[in-house]
Parts: C-alpha cells; structure tokens; sequence
C-alpha cells in the first residue's frame, strides 16, 4: 500500500470514523507484543530490568511509575503515563490510538481503559470493523477496581471514580463519579480532607469515600 493509503486511513481512525483491521494492518510494527510478554515475566527484583522494558514499550513514561504485572496492551506504543502512576494487577490498555494519563494516577485492579468500540450493525463489524477514540486521565485521578472506561473520555482533574463504573461520558474535575453508566454524585471538598482521620462511632460519615 503507498504513504498516501496510509495517510487516508489514519485521518479516518483520528476523525473517529470505522475502519478494518485489514486497512490498519500497517501499523503492526508498533505492537509491543514481545515486550509486554518479557514484562510480565520479569522477577520483581529486577527494578533496572522493569524500567527499561516500560521505556520500551510505552510511547512515554515518567518518573516513579509502578506498574504491577500482568497488564495487557493492543499496542503500547499509544500509551503515554506521567510521573508518579500507579497501575495495579491485570490493567488493560485497549490503546488503538493514544491513551495519555496525567501525574499521580491511581489505578486500581482489573481495569480496562478501552479506546475502541465496533459499529452497532453487524454488517459493518466485516473485518472486525471498528472505530477509535482516545482518552484522557488528567492529573490525581484515582479510578476504582473493576472500571471500564470507553472511547473517548476524559476523566478530569482529582476526580474519583468508584469501583465497577462503566465510563461513557467525560467526568468532570474534582468529583465523585461512579455507576453504569458512570454519574457524578457529589464534588471533592475541603471537608474531604477531615476524613478517616479519628474514629468516628457513626459509619455513615464514611460511605463518602468508599468508591475504590
């Protein structure tokens, strides 16, 4: 296929419109396949090892990043992490285009970030048909065990997003989100800080931040 197919059906993938594994086939060389299989099998005692494999495999990495094996990504190479990210076990990157998450994410496990979905008719699912969107997790965010998040959405800045939450729209910053589909149920506040810091003999003053 010439440079200028090429450059056709990666202005359809970014204008979010349906494409064929066969016409995306181009970009299997950027699939960090084997990486993320020497990741995932790499003792943990191998800091130095760990860290030059995630530089590898991620199109950009910050400082201090954990990220607890096993994960799994489509690519990798679309994935971007700042400083500071802590992923737990079993994240999934379904990062067809790019995923960029800010500074001092928290991650916890079983969660899928997934920036592709497939037509609703079955005859345009031909080839695995799809379409792809990309997301974005602004600084301090700190998404709940069992999430998914779908394409296209950005989760803003400090916002809270409880465990088991299906994410179909953008939250906005400084909130609680939680659910299917993932709603906003209150902002993060000044009284926020107060919390869990002496025993409390009422229960109820705690349901607040039981989302992760």
């Amino acid at each position: 296929m010439t440079d200028a197919y090429h450059e056709e059906v990666l202005a359809r993938i970014a204008e979010g419109l349906v494409y064929t594994e066969s016409e995306a086939a181009f970009q299997s060389s950027r699939r960090r396949t084997e990486q993320i299989f020497a990741y995932n099998h790499t003792p943990p005692g191998e800091a130095e090892r760990r860290r030059s494999l995630l530089l590898a495999i991620f199109g950009s990495v910050g400082e201090r990043t954990v990220l607890l094996p096993p994960f799994h990504a489509g690519f990798g190479s679309n994935v971007h992490l700042g400083d500071d990210f802590f992923g737990n076990v079993n994240l999934t990157f379904v990062d067809d285009v790019d995923i960029r998450i800010g500074d001092g994410v928290m991650i916890a496990p079983s969660v899928t970030l997934t920036t592709t979905g497939h037509p609703v008719h079955p005859s345009r699912r031909v080839d695995f048909g799809r379409f792809s969107e990309p997301i974005v997790i602004e600084d301090k965010v700190w998404i709940g065990s069992n999430v998914v998040v779908l394409p296209g959405v950005r989760i803003g800045y400090g916002s809270v997003i409880g465990a088991g939450s299906v994410v179909s729209r953008s939250i906005p910053p400084m909130t609680v989100a939680l659910g299917t589909p993932c709603r906003v149920v209150r902002d993060i506040t000044d009284e926020d800080l107060t919390t869990r810091m002496a025993k409390s003999d009422h229960d109820d003053d705690r349901e607040g931040d039981r989302v992760g």
